[in-house]
Parts: structure tokens; C-alpha cells; sequence
């Protein structure tokens, strides 16, 4: 059986995903999770065969719960299914370590494909997320290379302000003295160009890093 662990932090959606995974053979759902920090903690200690990972999560993104498991889980395979994707966050996705995407707004066969072909060693690629792929390889300027900028504890930290904590609850979070907090968000800002929490917010939304009202 191979062992499935769904991060998800809408609960209709996991259950949803787990109602596919009960109907596939020789798939069993060990655990869920909502949160990126506690789905990394659960996966360390499980050690699943295949993982379904949204990207937008509170705690630690998607893309953070994967550079990760590159270090830690490496056999784990990894399909990303999430209802925003633009060609940046896509090429930053596939350097994190995912071996698939399919958008939420595909059909439930599309995820049902990419659950196959990634868990079986494959990869798998949604329609719009491929057209995205070749965008991303016929336009290579486009890319953005900012978040190329930031240290891994830096996207920590971007994503905790982005979610209105504030440098305290930051600092608490990981561990850190305020000072030491204080001094990211000074680097973040400086590496960044940015001027305020505001403008770290609305950055951290464009990179895919913080979720926005209403979208899956």
C-alpha cells in the first residue's frame, strides 16, 4: 500500500481528496494536515510514499514544505495541487523538488491522473500548467528573480508578516530573539525594495507565498 498523506488547509478539500484516494488501489490516507509547519512534522515522522500539498498554507507555504522534504524525505513523491499557479511560482515549485501540478480548477480526472502518474515515478502536468511550463521556457525574462534573493528563513519570515503577525509573534514562531527578527524584515525589505509591511504583503500575494480572500 502506499502510504498518503493530503496538505490541504480547506477541509472540504482534503475531504474531497481523500474520498479519490480511498478509490484508488493500493492507496491508504495516514494522515491530513492544514498547516505547512505541522504537515512537514507529521511527514518527518511517517515518512509516506506520496504526498498531496497545496501551496497556499498558513505556518510554511507549499514551497518551503518541499525544499524540505528535499533535504529529509527525498523518496517521497510529491504532487502539488493548488488553485493559483503562474509561471514563477510553477519553475520555483519544480527547482523545490514536485514531481507534478494540477490546478484545482481541472477536472477530477486530471487529479486523479496526476495522483497515478506521480506516485507510480512519473510526473504530471494540468493542461494550464503546462502552457504555463512552456511560457515559462519560450520567455525566460519573464521570470521573476527576487525570491532567487532570500535566504530560506528570509521566506519565512515574508510569509509570517505577510499574515499580519507581528515581530514578536515572528520572533516567537521561530524560535528567534526580536532583534534577530527585526533584522530579516530590515534585510527583507532592503533585498527587496520595499518600503513598508504593506508592500512585503502584496509582494508575498504576487509570489504565490500567502493565499488572497476567496481563492481556493
Amino acid at each position: 500500500m502506499k502510504r498518503v498523506v493530503i496538505v490541504e488547509d480547506q477541509t472540504a478539500v482534503r475531504e474531497m481528496i481523500a474520498e479519490i484516494i480511498t478509490t484508488q488501489p493500493d492507496f491508504e490516507v495516514v494522515a491530513e494536515s492544514g498547516d505547512g509547519q505541522a504537515a512537514y512534522n507529521l511527514c518527518l515522522e511517517l515518512k509516506p510514499d506520496f504526498v498531496i500539498l497545496d501551496v497556499m498554507l498558513p505556518g510554511l507555504n507549499g514551497t518551503e514544505v518541499l525544499r524540505r522534504f528535499a533535504k529529509s524525505l527525498k523518496k517521497t513523491r510529491v504532487l502539488v495541487f493548488s488553485g493559483y499557479q503562474n509561471s514563477a511560482l510553477i519553475r520555483e515549485l519544480l527547482q523545490a523538488g514536485a514531481h507534478g501540478f494540477v490546478e484545482k480548477s481541472a477536472p477530477l480526472s486530471e487529479l486523479k491522473n496526476g495522483i497515478q502518474a506521480v506516485a507510480n515515478g512519473g510526473s504530471y502536468f494540468g493542461p494550464e500548467v503546462a502552457r504555463l511550463l512552456r511560457e515559462a521556457v519560450a520567455n525566460p525574462a519573464s521570470q521573476n528573480p527576487a525570491l532567487d534573493l532570500l535566504t530560506t528563513r528570509e521566506r519565512e519570515i515574508l510569509q509570517l508578516i505577510a499574515e499580519s503577525h507581528s515581530t514578536k509573534e515572528v520572533a516567537s514562531k521561530l524560535n528567534i530573539s526580536v532583534k534577530t527578527a527585526e533584522n530579516h524584515r530590515t534585510n527583507l525589505m532592503k533585498k527587496l525594495d520595499l518600503h513598508d509591511v504593506a508592500g512585503l504583503t502584496r509582494f508575498a500575494i504576487e509570489q504565490g507565498l500567502i493565499d488572497t480572500p476567496g481563492r481556493l
